[in-house]
């Protein structure tokens, strides 16, 4: 009798179209990066259009594709003219966000706003425009909504941004709901604290450093392309079977 071995499903993303928000630095950078290296023709969005152009060259000059798209997504009228213009978007990560921590007595309304607008309005409405181009097209895809490991617990100075991960992954679950039938899939990705650029001067503080790295049970700061492996992994068929779950990769923090 011969043994029906399981197949490996492919990891590969040749002939998708992606769209990353936030695609100049960071974790959307290294998520375009890593997409365009798996096949997919990757549009990077952001704000500064010469940081998108920018990256978007460095991967072509690898021979893969991606373009820019300057678009600031807390434009929702902009948001929608972009994406019903172009032709429909297989995968999202939708990982444009901001924080601005405090402690809860000094927490601003412009600052709360601010975090709102960003992390759950805009975000939202990127994730619907997509979905509808995808609905409209009768394509399949998967939209990665790049949450944080505080969408699951709680911190000292992020209550608002605590908040705000919260919300994203209440509406990716929703989301997930309605999308299914369409064979949509909605999922969150969830990282701990990361050495970047932009994280690099908050680490020079010795205080705030040793409480990150105590609540890390691996002991050490996430790198970005740790993240690179789950993002390929969830806009590719090797994900089929997950929508409406979080993805966390936090070294083990949300664990105790």
């Amino acid at each position: 009798m011969p043994i029906n071995l399981a197949k490996t499903p492919s990891f590969r993303l040749d002939g998708k179209r992606a769209l990353v928000t936030g695609g100049g630095r960071g974790i959307g950078l290294a998520a375009a990066s890593a997409l365009a290296a798996a096949g997919a023709h990757v549009t990077l969005a952001a704000r500064t259009k010469s940081e998108i152009e920018d990256a978007a060259a460095a991967i072509r000059a690898r021979g893969q594709h991606a373009e820019a798209l300057p678009l600031d997504v807390t434009d929702i009228a902009a948001v929608r003219r972009g994406i019903a213009g172009a032709a429909p978007f297989q995968v999202l990560i939708n990982n444009a966000g901001m924080n601005r921590p405090a402690l809860l007595p000094d927490v601003t309304i412009e600052d709360f706003d601010a975090i709102f607008a960003l992390n759950v309005r805009a975000a939202f409405f990127v994730a619907q425009a997509v979905a509808r181009r995808l609905v409209e097209a009768k394509l399949p895809g998967s939209i990665i909504n790049i949450s944080s490991q505080m969408g699951h617990v709680g911190a000292a100075r992020r209550t608002v941004y605590c908040a705000s991960k919260h919300a994203m992954e209440g509406f990716t679950k929703a989301m997930a709901i309605e999308l299914a039938p369409h064979n949509i899939r909605v999922n969150t990705l969830g990282p701990t604290f990361l050495e970047t650029p932009m994280t690099k001067p908050f680490f020079e503080n010795k205080a705030f450093r040793d409480e990150v790295l105590s609540k890390i049970k691996l002991g050490r700061l996430g790198q970005l392309d740790e993240l690179t492996g789950a993002i390929v992994f969830l806009a590719s068929d090797a994900s089929s079977l997950m929508t409406g779950a979080a993805l966390i990769l936090d070294g083990g923090w949300t664990a105790e």
